[in-house]
């Protein structure tokens, strides 16, 4: 499977029903976490954009799982990349220790 990174547009303002929506979008995310499709989800400090890097098998089926989220109606724009390298802690084996 190929790894992509979508970057999310936030709206400006969050109204009440964006609000509203989130527990709903979260519960999702997590359960797509909990599958492996999405490896990380990051919200910038300033709540105008997001990054969630996923797993699959191409850009299209990215983006069939993207237009899934709760929230998708109210992002403001949504861009998909395919990534050539993706390494973090998490990817690696934990540290050995020797006590």
């Amino acid at each position: 499977m190929a790894l992509f990174v979508v970057t999310l547009r936030l709206p400006d303002a969050f109204d009440a029903e964006f609000v509203s929506t989130i527990p709903r979008h979260r519960a999702f995310i997590s359960s797509l976490i909990d599958e492996s499709v999405i490896l990380a989800y990051a919200i910038s400090a300033d709540r105008s954009r997001g990054w969630v890097t996923m797993q699959g098998p191409n850009t299209d089926a990215v983006r069939a799982v993207v237009e899934q989220f709760p929230l998708y109606r109210f992002f403001g724009g949504v861009e998909i990349d395919e990534l050539f390298v993706f390494d973090s802690t998490a990817s690696r084996l934990p540290k050995i220790s020797l006590n």
